[in-house]
């Protein structure tokens, strides 16, 4: 009796290995690989044959299908230790969501201690880890740099304030993005600012506050004229520097938050001082994570792609483990695109006093 044909697609696709898709594309189990690794070394008529055959035969890469492939599932080490749950929790579902999808593990690992980064580091390396990657702020931590180093472990810096010269590294232009933030808030026809900086353990909190400086200067405004308080890129900092900048004896009505959560917790204390967000003080943050949609009213803010940078993350940590095993080429510099968000919580500078 012959099978139906949903019968045989079925255990086609139960059945279906890494060998399978390399032998209906005509080429290796390596180049499989690197196909479903988004390797660049690929040829793109090379790519095409490889993702027909994956569609064919309904090919899902997982772990034991890359040991068919000569190698072993890759495990890969995610440090943290940021002060904002949004940025974190949005890092984590992109990492996890393309760790998935290349059947690469992902151990998950909290570095609170700069000093504890060398046990912790070691005890990572000790379980298998093939790979290593940094979100901020432990992606400028010296402590943290110098263990990696020491080790010679494959490791990605994610959002630091520079590219480095053995290190590969995802980041956004953060002076850029905050020039052009500025520059929307003086279109508005906004003059007095106050600006909430960002941890000083991060660069991206000094290339912020030069984005805007700049931005000021360009539009033939003194700079020092801007009131610039510390923040550390939690709620609670930003509400307080915000205090500082709104019971002062100059209250501005523009306030650049260097993230989303120094920007909420200003338009809290603003709503509890009787101001009206935007109609006597305009906010801006930084990040565009779930708080800046969610607070009232919504923050304008810049997109960083938070999940895309981690997923590419992934990706580039597993890049980064081949090239060091093959001793050959440079750690990949990456600049990933922000966006403008304009949202409620900026207007038009109150007139008047």
């Amino acid at each position: 009796m012959t099978e139906r044909p949903e019968r045989q697609r079925r255990r086609t696709t139960q059945s279906a290995t890494i060998r399978d898709v390399a032998a209906r594309a005509g080429v290796s189990p390596m180049t499989v690989s690197r196909v479903i690794n988004r390797e660049q070394t690929v040829k793109s008529e090379t790519r095409a044959l490889v993702e027909a055959a994956i569609t064919d035969l309904n090919y899902a890469p997982n772990p034991a299908a890359r040991s068919l492939a000569g190698s072993a599932p890759f495990r890969i080490g995610l440090l943290y230790d940021n002060p904002s749950t949004g940025y974190l929790s949005e890092f984590l579902v992109g990492a996890l969501d393309e760790s998935s999808r290349t059947g690469a593990q992902v151990v998950i690992e909290k570095c609170a201690e700069p000093e504890l980064a060398g046990a912790t580091l070691t005890r990572l390396l000790k379980t298998g880890v093939d790979g290593l990657i940094l979100p901020p702020p432990l992606c400028e931590s010296p402590q943290v740099l110098a263990e990696i180093r020491a080790s010679g472990a494959a490791a990605v810096a994610v959002a630091p304030g520079r590219p480095s010269p053995d290190m590969a590294t995802i980041r956004i232009d953060n002076e850029a993005a905050a020039f052009e933030l500025t520059q929307h808030l003086l279109a508005l026809g906004h003059k007095r600012f106050g600006f909430i900086k960002g941890h000083p353990n991060q660069t991206c909190s000094d290339q912020r506050l030069d984005g805007f400086l700049a931005a000021l200067t360009a539009a033939g405004l003194d700079p020092k004229t801007a009131l610039i308080e510390q923040g550390y890129f939690t709620y609670r900092s930003g509400l307080e520097a915000a205090e500082r900048l709104l019971t002062g004896p100059t209250r501005p009505t523009a306030i650049f938050a260097g993230n989303d959560d120094m920007a909420a917790a200003t338009a809290g204390l603003a709503h509890r001082l009787g101001l009206d967000v935007p109609g006597d003080l305009s906010i801006v943050g930084f990040d565009d994570t779930s708080i800046a949609a969610n607070v009232w009213p919504a923050l304008t803010t810049v997109h960083q792609p938070i999940a895309a940078m981690a997923r590419a993350a992934v990706d580039l940590v597993l890049e980064e483990i081949r090239r060091k095993r093959d001793g050959t080429g440079e750690p990949r510099q990456l600049m990933h695109p922000h966006t403008l968000i304009v949202r409620e919580s900026t207007g038009p500078a109150p007139t008047g006093g």
